[in-house]
């Protein structure tokens, strides 16, 4: 019906093609997939880095150990001369290798530096005081040895130069008075007309204070001094030991010792 002559204009629905709609939430992956993800790669360059570097070290020690494994030494002898392996019926190795059964030896090659035969010595504490001018006179007995070095008189020689390790320990009883204890290892050498101090412990040692019930006639009041270091050496130089208040030093191989060994020529 129509009431005043306008008449009401029907309803338009438009449709928007272009209108966003909200997406569904995707579906989320395992917490575990995502670590394995995340830590996987890092962990395999990991274990590939550690066997590369195991594989190095394991390259290095049979370069080491190389030189060893031509056992027995006849083998080798063999090896270097080939008439005598014909000559014993057996084939002549090839150079470089040499063969034992279904095992393969390579050939010896010259010792390196630090493991040839080098000089030391180990001299033992004197049974007495010491000698003239305060030098020890250490005893050349029971476990004591010299190799390649000299020993006269309480001094090693040096037959080679080179860098040297010296020690020497003493132990003394002080019990009785108060003493200053010097503790010296000295070089005579043949380019200085006077001896050479290289090491020196110095010490002032006292009784313990006791009452008179409780002293003993064979207290003691030990005191020792150990001394060590790396020195040049020439060759002829003499290596030597000196101590005041000598007549304290207690006697007895294991209390008192000295010694030397080179480290590198």
């Amino acid at each position: 019906m129509v009431e005043g002559g306008v008449g009401t204009s029907p309803h338009v629905f438009v449709v928007d093609s272009q209108a966003s709609y909200a997406s569904l939430p995707s579906k989320k992956k395992p917490w575990w997939n995502r670590v394995r993800q995340r830590f996987l790669l890092p962990l395999l360059g990991l274990v590939l880095f550690g066997l590369a570097v195991e594989g190095f070290f394991l390259y290095k020690l049979y370069q080491k150990t190389e030189m060893f494994f031509c056992l027995p030494p006849s083998l080798c002898h063999n090896q270097s001369n080939p008439q005598i392996s014909a000559q014993l019926g057996g084939p002549v190795p090839s150079p470089g290798r040499t063969e034992v059964g279904s095992v393969e030896f390579h050939t010896t090659q010259p010792l390196p530096d630090q493991l040839k035969r080098r000089p030391m010595a180990h001299l033992l504490g004197p049974r007495g005081s010491v000698g003239p001018d305060n030098v020890v006179l250490w005893q050349k007995q029971g476990e004591a040895f010299t190799l390649d070095m000299g020993y006269n008189n309480g001094r090693l020689v040096t037959e080679k130069e080179g860098y040297y390790y010296l020690y020497s320990k003493v132990h003394l009883n002080a019990a009785k008075e108060c003493l200053v204890i010097s503790h010296k290892v000295l070089k005579n050498t043949n380019a200085y007309g006077k001896p050479i101090e290289l090491m020196k412990s110095k010490s002032f040692r006292c009784p313990t204070q006791e009452p008179p019930s409780q002293r003993s006639s064979n207290a003691e009041n030990l005191w020792n001094s150990f001394l060590a270091g790396i020195f040049h050496l020439e060759k002829g130089d003499q290596i030597y030991v000196t101590l005041d208040n000598g007549q304290s030093l207690r006697p007895g191989p294991t209390d008192s010792f000295m010694g030397a060994f080179m480290i590198s020529p």
